[in-house]
């Protein structure tokens, strides 16, 4: 299994909104693609800036691509981020998982 991890920044007076954003829309979105295996997004505020690391779970690096394209280090954004987001980060990081604890 792969991780796909990506980091945004909004201003924290934006954070309620975007969060709700990604929990509507881009959770489904992911969820929807056929491979994935889950999705976390985290959150830390940091005074007037709120981060938002997106944490995607895929069976491996060909189902990404069919989600990202072919050069799938590329961050993918939504028309909507262009209203929450400080900047856009142009990559995103991969990670194979090797190792699980289960949950009790």
């Amino acid at each position: 299994m792969i991780t796909r991890i990506w980091h945004g920044r909004v201003p924290t007076t934006k954070a309620e909104a975007y969060r709700a954003f990604l929990n509507a829309r881009a959770i489904p979105d992911y969820q929807s693609v056929p491979g994935n295996c889950g999705v976390l997004v985290l959150e830390r505020t940091e005074g007037d800036v709120t981060h938002f690391i997106t944490q995607s779970f895929w069976t491996n690096m060909a189902v990404i691509e069919g989600f990202a394209g072919t050069d799938v280090e590329v961050a993918q954004y939504y028309p909507e981020d262009q209203d929450f987001l400080l900047e856009f980060e142009p990559r995103v990081t991969h990670y194979k998982i090797v190792g699980e604890a289960p949950r009790e």
